[in-house]
């Protein structure tokens, strides 16, 4: 796929992630807020496009058609293009692809990408919510059998186990790591540095993870302004530029007709067309920041396989031998992932594009800063992990 324009990430910024006592309203507000607060000289008045990135607002708050409340709440008088992205765990990241696409066609120079989510609403709505994140799976034949992601994703951990001699060991080393970095956050939603034992020793909630090997249930907000690259040359010397984009789909969305329980094909093939686009070979070698999607930690292992960082088989061992910590061949997760982070899920993907924006420009705490990076890359799964989404990011948009 051929885009005609180079498009960058200029800047951004985040509400507090956490079980916050806000509204949906009061967390778009503070997203956009500390958005335009990261990037001088841009304001609402310079915004001609909004995404928003949201994925049960219906449920969790009660509204539909949030993209012109933010409009609203924000004080953008959007003069071309306007929408709400809903994909799950990937609707970030696709209000990305999206207003990327514009801009790269000409339609937009300058817009908005906020991702929004509200999700704890008290332990007297416990089982709502569960049965809403129920929901992102196909409600009639899973979701009532009780496959909500705990169980879901313990079947994948099983599998890989059986298959590859993945380790409970492992999964604790991924979570460990993706912890403490969060650690070093300032918004993350869990701050304190933890040891793989602390992982095993948290409560089982479906074997074999334990809670530790789950990302939480967050209310947060995350934007960043996207440019066409002669907008964003008069507001920063250090953007990120775009460079591939891929995504795949197979199988709808039930489990019954998934590839495989051990591995995602689909996200092989979402990665291999945004390396493509981006000119890289060899991914071990060239990428030096991956923000993936560990909403578990059986799932940053099986990534590893996937976006060719290791071979089938041999993600386990990757973590293992520290090849995925900030000093390793990759620097995965470096502000800490979906176990660190939390999960607002229409915030993650936008989240984790600003993570990279910010450590190319050195904006990050120096205790998770990847030295010399100039390539990065951002990968969600959504639904049964049915869909997976991967985009690149670099220093230069050549």
């Amino acid at each position: 796929m051929a885009t005609n324009r180079n498009v960058a990430i200029v800047g951004g910024g985040h509400a507090d992630w956490g079980v916050r006592d806000a509204t949906w309203k009061d967390l778009a507000q503070e997203g956009g807020k500390a958005t335009f607060d990261a990037v001088p000289g841009v304001g609402p008045e310079d915004i001609e496009g909004l995404f928003v990135g949201a994925v049960q607002p219906e449920r969790f708050a009660y509204q539909s058609h949030v993209a012109p409340m933010v409009a609203e709440l924000l004080g953008i008088e959007v003069t071309e293009m306007i929408a709400r992205t809903e994909l799950a765990c990937a609707s970030g990241q696709a209000a990305l692809r999206y207003a990327w696409l514009a801009i790269a066609a000409g339609q937009l120079d300058a817009t908005l990408v906020l991702g929004v989510e509200k999700m704890n609403l008290g332990r007297d709505y416990m089982p709502e919510m569960q049965g809403s994140m129920a929901n992102v799976l196909d409600r009639e034949f899973d979701g009532v059998n009780g496959l909500s992601a705990p169980p879901f994703f313990a079947w994948y951990a099983q599998r890989h186990m059986h298959a590859h001699g993945t380790t409970r060991e492992q999964l604790s080393l991924v979570a460990a790591k993706n912890k403490s970095n969060a650690a070093r956050t300032d918004f993350a939603q869990f701050q304190t540095e933890i040891e793989p034992e602390d992982v095993t020793e948290s409560p089982e909630i479906a074997p074999p993870l334990h809670l530790y090997d789950c990302s939480g249930i967050t209310d947060g907000a995350a934007g960043v302004i996207l440019m066409s690259e002669e907008k964003a040359r008069e507001v920063t010397d250090t953007p990120a530029w775009i460079t591939g984009s891929g995504q795949s789909s197979m199988a709808g969305n039930s489990i019954n007709n998934l590839p495989s329980f051990s591995g995602w094909p689909q996200a092989r093939t979402a990665s291999q067309n945004a390396y493509e686009q981006a000119g890289i070979e060899d991914p071990l070698e060239e990428i030096d920041i991956a923000e993936i999607h560990d909403c578990f930690s059986i799932s940053e292992i099986i990534e590893y396989e996937e976006l060719g960082f290791a071979e089938r088989g041999e993600g386990g061992q990757f973590i293992e031998d520290g090849r995925s910590h900030l000093d390793g061949d990759v620097a995965v997760n470096p502000r800490g992932g979906l176990l660190g982070c939390g999960h607002p899920l229409g915030a993650t993907g936008i989240s984790q594009a600003l993570e990279v924006t910010l450590q190319f420009q050195g904006a990050v705490s120096t205790e998770r800063q990847v030295s010399d990076a100039t390539t990065g890359l951002i990968h969600n799964l959504s639904g049964s992990g049915s869909v997976h989404s991967v985009m690149v990011l670099d220093r230069d948009p050549q």
